[in-house]
């Protein structure tokens, strides 16, 4: 999380609970990828738990390792995973041909960015009570767009009423975070779009939420 190594690993500490009880909520294969977002926010929350050590005990190698982990899942995983996740446990329609659209799109959106994150790596600092990190090629308009749209529109396109409020509050979340928060808009939104993680489980843990309209396509 962006306030502290404390905040960040105790917020996955909670994702690694909360993600475990998803995974098992989730009855069908198709639906295992969605199920395991939550434990994926986890990875991410703990590796920025390890990056604010980093700045504390003059660890650069270690800085360096962990900056480009976290990277790899706010810049990388997220537009090429989000999408594919959502495809997979949307029932036969046009919905899901529409979704195929935005996977393809997704992980271009990915490739590009995992060599931009080769090519240009990115840097970590603490500014006040937030990590900051250096990564112009991001917020170039065209790519911002892209994974905005891989990010939130895919899950609202989604007939599944509680994947469509994940990806409601997800794009809620994005707008006030880069409004808010622009210059730590990468460590802020990926902790308010870790929080979200408890929709992801009460679609699987309620009854009807998570699987209606799945019998179609299982």
């Amino acid at each position: 999380m962006c306030f502290s190594a404390t905040a960040s690993f105790t917020a996955g500490a909670y994702l690694l609970g909360l993600g475990t009880l998803t995974l098992k909520s989730a009855k069908l294969p198709r639906q295992w990828p969605f199920a395991a977002i939550p434990l994926l926010f986890a990875i991410q929350q703990l590796s920025e738990g390890v990056i604010w050590l980093t700045f504390s005990h003059d660890a650069p190698l270690l800085n360096t390792v962990m900056t480009h982990v976290y990277s790899f899942f706010s810049h990388v995983l997220w537009p090429a995973y989000l999408p594919v996740a959502v495809w997979m446990i949307e029932p036969l329609g046009g919905r899901r041909r529409a979704l195929g659209m935005l996977v393809v799109a997704g992980s271009a959106l990915g490739i590009y960015l995992l060599y931009m994150l080769v090519a240009f790596p990115v840097v970590s600092r603490p500014t006040g009570q937030h990590v900051e990190y250096d990564s112009p090629h991001f917020f170039v308009a065209a790519v911002m767009m892209l994974y905005l749209v891989s990010t939130t529109v895919s899950p609202l396109l989604s007939t599944l009423r509680g994947v469509r409020v994940f990806g409601a509050l997800a794009l809620l979340s994005f707008g006030a975070a880069y409004y808010f928060y622009a210059t730590w808009f990468i460590s802020v939104w990926c902790f308010f779009a870790a929080l979200l993680s408890v929709v992801i489980y009460l679609h699987f843990a309620l009854p009807r939420a998570g699987h209606r309209g799945l019998q179609k396509i299982s």
